[in-house]
């Protein structure tokens, strides 16, 4: 894989794992194909437990050299419903924005905890996925273990939730 391109599919929600699955049985190494998730905390029947979310609910990414080949043979894949696209081009997604949810993801597909304390009504990030990220965080929800981030993706800004843990400072 040479080209450092980052490419979105938009597909039927729901569905983003499945079209991932029959990318890789077609194109094998050639492309990679990602689906950034997140771990969270949900509360069912009085209990918390831990379950994995789609980061972007409709969206496969894509990194590599897409080809004119490569186009057709994805138009038939169940559940993808399309290329984005900027014109007649391929909508290439910005570097930076792509940085980020790499930082996030790091080596794996989903967005782990991070551990967070408030001291003087400031946000610090002292491990995890969000370390350093900071200024990407728009709230946080302690009873729920979230924290609401900021993010661009595809020249829009959304507000994903993302886990933390709060820890306790020195002077609570």
């Amino acid at each position: 894989m040479s080209s450092n391109r980052w490419y979105a599919l938009f597909v039927v929600t729901g569905e983003e794992d499945n079209v991932k699955e029959r990318l890789q049985f077609k194109f094998k190494d050639s492309i990679r194909i990602l689906v950034p998730k997140r771990k969270l905390k949900e509360r069912k029947d009085g209990k918390w437990e831990y379950v994995i979310r789609t980061l972007f609910p409709g969206y496969v990414l894509l990194h590599g050299d897409i080809t004119i080949e490569h186009y057709y043979e994805m138009k038939g894949i169940p559940g993808l419903i399309k290329f984005l696209r900027s014109g007649s081009d391929l909508l290439e997604i910005n570097y930076w924005e792509m940085e980020v949810i790499a930082q996030l993801i790091c080596n794996d597909e989903t967005i782990g905890f991070s551990d967070v304390l408030v001291e003087n009504g400031k946000v610090i990030v002292v491990d995890g996925p969000l370390l350093s990220m900071e200024g990407y965080i728009v709230s946080l929800n302690k009873r729920k273990g979230r924290a609401k981030v900021r993010l661009d993706f595809l020249g829009e800004q959304r507000t994903v939730e993302l886990g933390i843990n709060m820890l306790q400072s020195a002077g609570e």
